[in-house]
């Protein structure tokens, strides 16, 4: 009977631990066991009584709140103050910008999935569908992105339609002559540009993510507001923003750039400003901007303005043109042709009304431009490379059917097919979390952690698929021109990965280091315990952060020998989901655990690991982008055609989930911890989950292969030209051709077979001459024939490559430029 008693004890308090029962039920459990224990021991009555009164003696210690807090909270205080690093206000700010959303819930190691079925999925407005199907898509056939390459900037007429159609304005409400859009409506504008050509579409989003009028909006005066939003909303005033430094990059608030508080001459009248000199680069729309927001360290050592003399990062509006002013040369970015170059200026004297939301806001410039970089983060650089990447699902599988080698399209064979699944899951991942994340933008939020998440994987998978995409058409994406449909977009990845902070940078230190803080229900609060001196709100965070600990722990155990099978979900998702959400309950809990005891254990050092640091963000971000692939298979109505795209994604997720549990456990520098995290607590039972299988790849690839309405929501808002001479529009007929004349080659395949057509010579060196000779001998029929020579036609435009005159045409090209770029005559 003891034997029964003492192996109750772990599901005792597993149990307990699992559902984070509070102390008193604890002691309750263990009173009841121990007189169980005393029972079937035959302990009796004086020691039973004996080991209760000490069981419930050392609980005191821990239920009766006073004695916790002295004896055994304190001690841990004051270890915990003296071992927190010094934070900066900067530090702080950042640290602190932007609002925890549904990564907090995944953080946490209990999803609420009730909650992620109730976050609304974004839909456009009549007024906004309406500016996407017309003003959106004729910007986009007035952009040819080859001829924009050539000229150096898109056409003055580009430019005049952009600012005349309010697209720098779409986040300005109405009562300044803006849009008013939704931050998912610039998603989508951002997202269907991209398709195009980068040059419109970065010169569009910039204005309207991190820049002038976002900072405006939230922080600017009355005046500041009444004098610029109507000129930024109807495009008279071109806006820039110059952060970056050739000696801060992604550490960019090191900038060296520098204002100081003094007395000066402004409008022939002596006025209270700054001095400020400073050095910029890689700055978006510099060379053609009116006036550009400037972030610089100001100072004030002679107490002018009544406070510190060291105020803080500031950020002021200058006009292109202020007395100083060194702004207008260009950097080139691997052949983009959006505007970007550097602003300098030497002891620049600007009034303190320059500075957004005036003098009292001296000092506040990094807060505001992490607030703001979390909201424009989420939208600018996900909407771009998605937009890349539908681009490609919908050319390169076109062409893949088109392009035939060993008398079978290119997309038939397993190698390429690998290719093709790739581009298109992730295409439909990347998809899905850039629309979650722009719909938590409309709510409200500003997800500092989701917006580095969406950042990082949409602009790797971006990276992925267009490389992915340049293998399959080949020496067709290698020469460049204007029948090139890829090599633009090649050429231009390394730009997302580099901006809004660089990729290394963003996985290795910001996706962990600052979601272990944000998202963590407790950490976030013993700090500010810590530092404010607080011994009863530290308490309260240290032990609930306990209690999350060994719950987590407890969960992650039961669910890894359960293999999460009772783990509950809600009723009404696709029953062909339910084992995702399941498994992705599980990986919260083994997250939230190993997180907790990566930090416990290697404390300030785990911020210098930055190899661990890294795969812990990888399973977080992995957690997020399975959820929201989820979100989107149910928001679009689980469609049964789309479903392979749906598991391919969650599969990849689970396995590098999996993946990156394993490569923290490995190098964990812990080993006994690494030990029980890997047998114990984590995979117990092993892993589960393998690579996608090659049949459900094969599913995904051939949903690239022909039209459906499953590729038409995968590639939707892709700008479709009518006119064949495009080679997307090329690709499009070809396609529909070359799957009209699929019937055809079938019927010429059987006759050779047969014995019946067996052309013996073909000298003509015309791969078409063999359709001829069948038609002349009644294996096709003159309606099959014409089936087969526009699908000739059209394949023949689509397979072919540019040539140039020997000099690539550049002395006649020199002499037709004119003196001044198109966008440089429209801003004068």
């Amino acid at each position: 009977m003891i034997w029964i008693v003492l192996l109750s004890l772990p599901p005792l308090a597993g149990a307990l631990a699992y559902g984070r029962a509070p102390l008193f039920a604890w002691l309750a459990a263990g009173l009841a066991w121990l007189l169980a224990a005393g029972w079937a021991g035959g302990w009796g009555f004086g020691w039973t009584l004996l080991a209760m009164l000490a069981f419930g003696g050392a609980m005191a210690v821990f239920l009766i709140d006073s004695v916790r807090r002295s004896r055994v909270t304190a001690p841990i205080f004051r270890a915990f103050r003296a071992a927190l690093p010094t934070m900066s206000q900067t530090e702080r700010d950042a640290l602190e910008a932007g609002t925890v959303w549904w990564e907090g819930e995944l953080f946490a190691g209990r999803p609420d999935w009730n909650k992620l079925q109730a976050y609304p999925w974004p839909r456009l407005t009549p007024e906004e569908q309406a500016f996407l199907d017309n003003e959106t898509d004729e910007l986009c056939r007035l952009t040819r992105d080859w001829e924009c390459t050539q000229h150096g900037d898109m056409p003055a007429e580009v430019w005049h339609y952009i600012k005349a159609k309010g697209f720098l304005g779409m986040i300005i409400p109405k009562e300044y002559g803006g849009k008013g859009f939704s931050a998912f409506a610039h998603s989508q504008v951002v997202t269907k540009l991209s398709t195009r050509s980068s040059a419109p579409a970065v010169s569009v989003m910039v204005p309207n993510s991190l820049g002038p009028a976002e900072l405006l909006l939230h922080y600017g005066t009355p005046e500041q507001k009444q004098q610029y939003l109507p000129r930024l909303a109807c495009g008279e005033d071109i806006p820039a923003f110059a952060l970056t430094s050739p000696w801060a990059g992604s550490d960019a608030a090191s900038i060296p750039d520098a204002g100081v508080v003094c007395r000066g001459m402004w409008n022939g009248e002596e006025v209270l400003g700054m001095r400020v000199s400073f050095d910029k680069r890689y700055i978006t729309l510099a060379p053609v901007c009116t006036v550009f927001g400037l972030a610089f360290h100001l100072y004030d050592p002679e107490r002018l303005l009544g406070g510190e003399d060291v105020l803080g990062i500031t950020c002021a509006l200058i006009p292109h043109d202020h007395p100083g002013v060194d702004i207008g040369r260009r950097h080139f970015p691997l052949n983009a042709v959006w505007m970007n170059g550097p602003v300098r200026g030497k002891d620049v004297f600007v009034p303190l009304d320059f500075i957004i939301g005036g003098p009292k806001m001296a000092g506040q410039g990094w807060r505001m431009l992490m607030e703001c970089l979390a909201a424009g983060r989420s939208i600018s650089l996900p909407g771009s490379n998605t937009g890349m990447q539908k681009m490609v699902a919908r050319a390169v599988g076109a062409y893949a059917r088109v392009r035939y080698q060993f008398k079978t399209a290119i997309g038939r064979f397993e190698g390429v097919e690998e290719a093709l699944t790739r581009i298109g899951a992730n295409t439909y991942l990347s998809d899905a979390a850039r629309v979650m994340t722009a719909g938590a933008i409309d709510l409200g939020e500003k997800p500092s952690v989701v917006s580095a998440i969406v950042k990082y994987h949409v602009t790797e998978r971006a990276r992925q698929t267009v490389n992915d995409g340049m293998d399959v058409v080949g020496g067709k994406g290698i020469c460049l021109g204007p029948q090139n449909f890829i090599g633009r977009a090649y050429q231009q990845i390394p730009v997302g990965i580099t901006v809004e902070g660089a990729n290394i940078l963003t996985r290795s230190l910001i996706l962990f280091g600052q979601g272990a803080i944000r998202c963590h229900p407790h950490v976030l609060k013993e700090m500010h315990a810590a530092q404010a001196g607080d011994l009863v709100a530290f308490d309260q965070a240290l032990w609930g952060h306990v209690g999350f600990t060994v719950s987590n722990a407890a969960r992650a155990l039961i669910m890894g020998l359960t293999g999460s099978h009772f783990v509950g979900v809600p009723a009404d998702v696709a029953p062909e989901t339910r084992r995702y959400y399941q498994q992705l309950t599980r990986f919260s809990a083994a997250f939230a655990f190993i997180a907790d005891i990566s930090m416990g254990t290697m404390g300030g050092a785990l911020k210098r690991k930055e190899k661990l640091s890294a795969r812990l963000g990888d399973i977080l971000s992995l957690m997020y982008l399975a959820t929201a692939t989820l979100k989107r298979f149910e928001a679009e109505g689980r469609q049964t055609a789309d479903a392979p795209l749906m598991h391919w994604a969650i599969w990849d997720c689970m396995f590098r989930i999996q993946q990156a549990f394993e490569g923290v456990i490995a190098n964990f520098p812990n080993k006994l911890f690494a030990v029980v995290l890997r047998h114990v607590v984590v995979f117990p039972l092993g892993r589960p989950y393998v690579v996608p299988s090659d049949r459900l790849g094969h599913q995904v690839a051939a949903l690239l292969l022909e039209p459906s309405p499953t590729r038409d929501r995968l590639t939707s808002d892709v700008h479709l030209p009518a006119d064949v001479e495009e080679p997307i529009g090329a690709l499009e007929a070809a396609l529909a051709a070359t799957i009209a004349a699929e019937p055809v080659e079938a019927k010429l395949r059987e006759a050779r077979r047969q014995g019946r057509f067996d052309p013996k010579i073909l000298a003509s060196g015309d791969v078409d001459e063999i359709w001829r000779m069948a038609r002349q001998a009644g294996v096709i029929s003159e309606q099959d024939y014409a089936l087969v020579e526009r699908r000739n036609t059209l394949r023949d435009k689509v397979i072919r490559v540019d040539d140039f005159p020997y000099d690539l045409g550049l002395q006649a090209a020199a002499q037709a430029m004119p003196a001044r770029s198109p966008a440089q005559q429209v801003a004068a």
